[in-house]
Parts: structure tokens; C-alpha cells; sequence
């Protein structure tokens, strides 16, 4: 029991770290455009999608990975400037927004089946052993996937705390109004915000293509743990959701050993830490914006 209990504690390191990514972008849009993004998860998989295809072509699945997240950032842009800012234009409410991206985020995904089928796909990879940690079997794409999670983790941290634009999504979090009268430029901000959202959930994406397998659904089935992370971060932390993504990464593997409850059951553990979160501290664990 207990080497099984560690090793799901591994696997759910290595979720947590792919939901970590996916989390910092969806807290990052809500934090500072006040947008719920249901498409988030959609993004993650065509991110996925963009990697396998071009690693499919013989492509480095470093510059797979990297050339997607240009094609995902592309996208994200795209949907800002035909979707969400018009709808900032006219002051469209809360409501509408989390209409809009529900549709947004059917339209991917249908387009993902349309274009390249309903199938698993798997990268062009060599097969690797397992490597033997302390008795564990720990995949070498995990390790793999949690190296690259922490690089993008620590380069988010640098550019927020000690960059000009850092600085200014900071700002504009805190109070949009009184960042645009202090000469910070907004627009530019909110294209950052989609950059930086677009290359997190795209790296995301690919790095859970590398342990498992790619497939149209892959990113609905994580936005429930996305937004429970969010949430239970505080709404707008980047840092909390973080924190959070582990969390629920590992309770979420963790309770597959409990009688009666497998591994089908796993989003339904995360919406219960998140139901648990907003009964108890409706503001998360930790404070809320950047």
C-alpha cells in the first residue's frame, strides 16, 4: 500500500504540474480581463494537437513543442481580437462572456474531430524504460514534463516580479481604470496577458501529450481541475494556482485507491475540493489577483 500510494503521489505530481501551466493562463485572463475562459481547456488540446502534427511532419519534438505554442498563442489573439474585445467594447456581461467561450470551446473541439478525427494520437518517440527511483517506477517523461514545469514556472515569476510588463499586468489586475489613467497601455497589456496565457496552456498541452496519449477531449476533461485549482488558489493568483494544482494533481490520484471510487471518479474529486473551497473560504487559500 504505502509503494503504491507513493506512486500515485508521483503521478499526481506530474499532473498537477501539466494542470499548473494550464491554471497560471486561465487565473492570468481572469485576474486581469475578468474572463472565465471555458475554451482554456480547448486551447490545451489543440496546443497538443499543433505538437503532434508537426512532430508527425519529422520535426524535433523541441521545436514541435515550441512552433506550437506560436500557433497557440496565434489563436488565442485571434479570438481576442473577433471575440473578446468586442465584447469589452460593449460592455457585454459576465454571463454572455461564459456563453460566448462555452461556444468557443464546442467550436475547437469539433474543429479538432473535423480536421484530424476522433482517435488517440501518440507522438513520434522512442520507447524509454522506466527509471528505478527508491523503488518507484517514475516514466522518463514525467520527470521529463515536471523539469519543464518548474522552468516555465520560475521564467512566469521573473517576468511578472521583474519586468516592465510584469509590473504592468500587475497594475492593471489590481484597478484596470486607474493603470490606464497612469499612462500604463492597456491594450498592450491584454496582448501580453494572451501571450503569456497561450505559451503556458500550449506547453501544457504538449507535455500531456507525452503521457498520454492526444486526443480531442483531453483539455474539457481538464478544465474542471483547472478552475478548482484557480479557485482554491484564489481567483487571479497565479502563484496560488500553482500551489493548487499540485493539490488537487495528487488528491486527485491519491483517492483512486479509496474503495469504491477509480479513476473515473477524478473530476468528480476535484469539483468536490472546489465546492469544499467556496463553502468554506469563498476567497481561496491564498489571496486573490496578482
Amino acid at each position: 500500500m504505502n509503494a503504491q500510494l507513493a506512486q500515485l503521489i508521483v503521478n499526481g505530481i506530474a499532473v498537477g504540474s501539466i494542470i499548473a501551466l494550464a491554471a497560471v493562463g486561465l487565473t492570468l485572463t481572469y485576474g486581469i480581463l475578468r474572463l472565465s475562459n471555458f475554451a482554456h481547456g480547448d486551447f490545451l488540446t489543440l496546443g497538443a494537437y499543433f505538437t503532434w502534427l508537426l512532430n508527425t511532419l519529422g520535426i524535433n519534438i523541441w521545436l514541435s513543442m515550441l512552433l506550437a505554442g506560436v500557433g497557440t498563442v496565434a489563436m488565442m489573439v485571434l479570438s481576442e481580437k473577433l471575440l473578446w474585445s468586442r465584447m469589452r467594447s460593449i460592455r457585454a456581461t459576465s454571463t454572455t462572456l461564459i456563453i460566448i467561450s462555452i461556444g468557443l470551446a464546442l467550436f475547437l473541439r469539433n474543429a479538432i474531430i473535423l480536421i484530424w478525427g476522433g482517435s488517440n494520437q501518440n507522438y513520434n518517440l522512442p520507447i524509454t524504460p522506466a527509471l528505478d527511483i527508491a523503488g518507484l517506477k517514475v516514466p522518463q517523461n514525467q520527470l521529463l514534463v515536471l523539469f519543464l514545469a518548474m522552468l516555465a514556472i520560475l521564467a512566469l515569476h521573473y517576468l511578472l516580479q521583474n519586468t516592465k510588463i510584469g509590473k504592468a499586468m500587475r497594475a492593471v489586475a489590481d484597478d484596470l481604470d486607474l493603470a490606464r489613467v497612469s499612462g500604463i497601455n492597456v491594450d498592450s497589456v491584454i496582448i501580453w496577458t494572451w501571450v503569456i496565457a497561450g505559451a503556458l496552456t500550449s506547453l501544457g498541452g504538449s507535455m500531456y501529450g507525452l503521457i498520454t496519449a492526444v486526443r480531442p477531449n483531453m483539455g474539457w476533461f481538464l478544465i474542471l481541475p483547472m478552475f478548482a485549482s484557480v479557485i482554491l488558489g484564489g481567483i487571479g493568483n497565479p502563484y496560488g494556482a500553482i500551489a493548487a494544482a499540485f493539490i488537487i494533481g495528487i488528491v486527485q490520484e491519491v483517492s483512486t485507491i479509496i474503495p469504491g471510487l477509480g479513476s473515473q471518479y477524478k473530476q468528480g474529486v476535484a469539483l468536490f475540493i472546489m465546492i469544499l473551497v467556496l463553502l468554506i473560504r469563498p476567497k481561496g487559500l491564498f489571496k486573490g489577483t496578482i
